[in-house]
């Protein structure tokens, strides 16, 4: 599997374009701020073409070129209903201080395609299937997205995990209980195998997180009580 990662300058937001391998059908996770320019140079170099883009929750950080990027290929976005709305409103997702680090000028404008996913589904795209996990803490609408390549299976996990660390809950939407509901039946419970492509800071796998990262460790202490 071809997975090619971006970082936004904003945020430090990763973006990941998944395909077969070069020369076939791809598809985008997560187009954050100032991120169009940079992914085209990467199609045009592999030579890909997008049949969708993939959004592990609403938060503008994660969101914000989605629309030109399925404008410029005219392909649908796909998004877990309970974070659909916050493509049509983003500043939904944010408290007062977070909207103002975005400027009061920010013009926004809803995909013209936009696919709801729901717990448990499974989407082929470009070659590829990938199962859908509803797993809310840091919104309400956050999910992992489960695929497997030659080499191993991955999770793109949003904000829900990252390497060490997980997403904040202290947002509109936003849930400490249902961040640790979803550690514990989500993420736990994923192989050691599994490779994690998280929304921030570097990949990592279940063995090392398992093992490493206090949260999960703390749900696994809490579960063997």
């Amino acid at each position: 599997m071809l997975i090619e990662t971006l970082v936004a300058d904003a945020f430090g937001t990763n973006c990941y374009v998944l395909a077969d391998g070069r020369g076939s059908e791809c598809v985008v996770v997560d187009p954050g701020i100032g991120i169009a320019p940079r992914l085209e140079d990467v199609l045009s170099e592999h030579r890909l073409k997008p049949v969708a883009v993939l959004l592990s929750h609403g938060h503008l950080d994660h969101t914000f070129s989605v629309t030109p990027v399925c404008g410029s290929h005219e392909v649908p976005a796909y998004i877990h209903s309970d974070d659909e709305h916050l493509l049509a409103d983003p500043a939904r997702g944010f408290g007062p201080g977070t909207s103002a680090m975005f400027g009061t000028g920010l013009e926004w404008t809803e995909p013209d395609d936009v696919a709801v996913l729901e717990d448990g589904a499974d989407v082929e795209l470009a070659g590829m299937r990938f199962t859908i996990d509803h797993a809310p803490g840091h919104t309400a609408g956050s999910i992992l997205f489960h695929t497997s390549g030659a080499e191993a299976p991955y999770t793109l996990s949003g904000d829900v995990l990252f390497a060490g660390a997980i997403g904040r809950t202290d947002l509109p939407g936003g849930s400490d209980a249902q961040m640790w509901d979803s550690l514990e039946r989500k993420v736990l419970p994923l192989a050691d195998e599994v490779v994690v492509l998280p929304g921030h800071g570097p990949r990592t796998t279940m063995a090392t997180e398992r093992a490493t990262n206090p949260y999960l460790k703390q749900v696994a202490a809490r579960l063997h009580r």
